[in-house]
Order: C-alpha cells, then structure tokens, then sequence
C-alpha cells in the first residue's frame, strides 16, 4: 500500500486531488496537510512513497517541503501540482528535487493519466511544462558560439546503468538488487551521475537519460 502526502490549502481542491489519486492508487494512505509546517511535521514521522505538492501556501512555498523530502527521504517521489507554469516556478522546483510538475488548470482525466506515468518511470510532466524544460535543455547543449564547446558527458557502463534506473523511478534499495550492489553505493553512482550531468532532481535526470538514448 502506497503511502501519500497530499500538500494543498483549498479544501475542494484537496478533496478533488485526493479523488484523482485514489484512482491510480486505490487503497493508498493518504495524509492531508494545508500548511508547508504541518507537512514538514507529517515527513519527520511518516515515511512516504509519493507526495504531492503545491507551492504557493498560507505560511510559504511547497518547495521546502520537496526540499525535505529530498534530503531526508530521497526515496519519495514528489509531484508539484500547482497554477503557476513559469520558469522562477518550474525550475527551483525541479533543481529542489521534484520528480514531477503537473499543472491544476488541466481536466482530472490528464492529471489521471500523468500520475499513472509514475508506475512506468516517467516524470509526471503536464505538456506545456514538458516543453519548456525540454527547451531549456536543447539551449543549455547548444554550444557557445563564442567560446568552446560543451563536451559530450561521458558515464560508465555502470554510472549509465544507474542513471538509466533512477531515471525509470526506481528507488535506490531497488537499484542496489538489481545490479547487485549496496544502496549506499548506489547513492555514490548518484551523486556522481547528477555531478557530471549537472542536473539535481529525478526529472532532470529523466530527461538527460533520454538525451543520451539510454532508453534504447
């Protein structure tokens, strides 16, 4: 059974949420918060798989609660879902830790549907928000006219592996079964991947790991 954190201060937009979610994930146990405060509370005594996250909150931004997760479960899998679909929105939340940012405005079916990327790997990504991150990659490889170009990223076999696994969501205890390997190790992989990639979230990652053509 999966277990939710639900970060939203509008009672019927929670309710409207904690339906959706319990579509993709029926029989999930889902903990309510409106309060970036109560949520950082909920995540020192609750363990979570999935949190799903909106930024802007009575007493500050969701962002520091991605930001927890982050460093105190980077296991969870946090999903922004949120009005605001601009870059000083987009990216600090991505460079924070967030797997996913989907957008409110979207009919419930979309949302629906971008969850259930989750059990396959995939970044839950609204489309706009696809395309302006895809965007910012495609400039940021594009090589300066003025001075030399950015070289290719070179990962080992082993840093590909990785990378290809964190990039499909697993977590890092699943990743060290599968290739054999301590999860302790497998975080070392991690840290060396994202340094050499120059990303910090699993979204990012995702998106690198596409570039590359690892995803065959």
């Amino acid at each position: 059974m999966k277990t939710i954190l639900l970060l939203e201060d509008l009672p019927e937009i929670r309710a409207w949420l904690r339906k959706l979610v319990l579509q993709v994930f029926p029989g999930a146990a889902i903990s309510e918060s409106a309060r970036v405060h109560d949520a950082v509370e909920l995540v020192k005594s609750t363990k979570f798989d999935l949190a799903l996250v909106d930024l802007g909150l009575p007493d500050g931004s969701g962002v520091a609660v991605v930001t927890r997760l982050r460093d105190t479960q980077p296991e969870t899998q946090s999903v922004v879902v949120t009005i605001h679909d601009d870059d000083e929105h987009l990216f600090p939340a991505l460079q924070a830790g967030a797997f996913g940012y989907i957008l409110k405005e979207q009919a419930g079916e979309l949302i629906v549907e971008q969850l259930q990327r989750i059990a396959q790997g995939e970044p839950p990504l609204s489309p706009s928000i696809a395309r302006r991150v895809m965007a910012y990659f495609t400039e940021k490889a594009r090589p300066n006219t003025r001075s030399s170009p950015i070289p290719n990223v070179s990962l080992t076999d082993r840093e590909s592996e990785v990378l290809l696994r964190v990039a499909k969501g697993y977590t890092l205890p699943e990743i060290g079964v599968q290739l054999g390997l301590s999860r302790h190790t497998i975080a070392d992989y991690v840290k060396q991947i994202y340094r050499k990639l120059n990303v910090s979230s699993r979204a990012e990652a995702a998106l690198e790991a596409q570039r590359l053509g690892l995803f065959g």
